[in-house]
């Protein structure tokens, strides 16, 4: 007779974490930064169709690293929370704190009680108005949240981006200062030149009327990147 098998549940939560470790590691990096007007998105991206960085709402945006369908299905499902929140309260009442809250609950639940955890970890950005602080939150595989300040990295390369930016990152950057550390950052972690082919960029603007995302264009990329001044 075959004795049942067993796992205790400290083995099986640290064999999900290593599953969603491994799986998160295969995919490209991505960075924020704050600067002087915004907040700046940058992954490693050379797919034209398939976004890693999208807006969520009025001054909201998303990324993601890991397994594409499985951060695709969270931003459908996050803009669906915003657009409801919004719909039934006020425009104002969708913070991106409230949208990693409900991340947080949505990928700790699938991390606890389903056989295979999520392999994604994502970052809900949102840009303020005048004086108050922009907010930055990073969601890890488990659920749990990261409540970061200046700039923040997920993915492959993640820790040694916030390494390097740790020693490099300033307070009050501007757009272009921002745009360029974070592609030096990249370079820096990978050892070889990094294209603006293979870059997906956006911008959350403090000043722009209404919705605050916007998408830099490869030919804005190659323009800032190329020009020293």
């Amino acid at each position: 007779m075959a004795l049942p098998y067993y796992v205790s549940p400290e083995q099986m939560m640290q064999d999900k974490a290593e599953y969603a470790r491994k799986g998160i590691a295969k995919g490209k990096s991505i960075i924020v930064l704050e600067y002087a007007d915004g907040m700046l998105l940058m992954a490693e991206n050379p797919s034209a169709s398939l976004n890693k960085i999208s807006e969520i709402y009025d001054r909201i945006a998303f990324a993601g690293a890991g397994r594409y369908s499985e951060f695709e299905n969270l931003r459908k499902a996050g803009i669906r929370y915003a657009d409801m929140k919004g719909f039934a309260y006020d425009r104002e009442d969708v913070t991106a704190k409230s949208l990693a809250n409900a991340y947080s609950q949505t990928i700790g639940n699938v991390f606890s009680e389903a056989m295979k955890p999520l392999e994604v970890e994502i970052l809900v950005v949102e840009v303020a108005d005048g004086g108050l602080p922009n907010e930055l939150y990073r969601i890890a595989f488990d659920g749990s949240i990261g409540d970061e300040k200046g700039f923040a990295a997920i993915g492959g390369q993640a820790e040694e981006l916030r390494l390097h930016l740790k020693d490099k990152y300033e307070v009050g950057l501007d757009q272009k200062a921002a745009l360029r550390l974070a592609t030096q950052a990249l370079e820096a972690v990978s050892s070889a030149k990094v294209k603006p082919q293979s870059l997906e960029v956006a911008v959350l603007e403090r000043s722009r009327t209404g919705r605050k995302f916007r998408r830099l264009s490869h030919s804005d990329l190659t323009a800032i990147l190329t020009n020293t001044d």
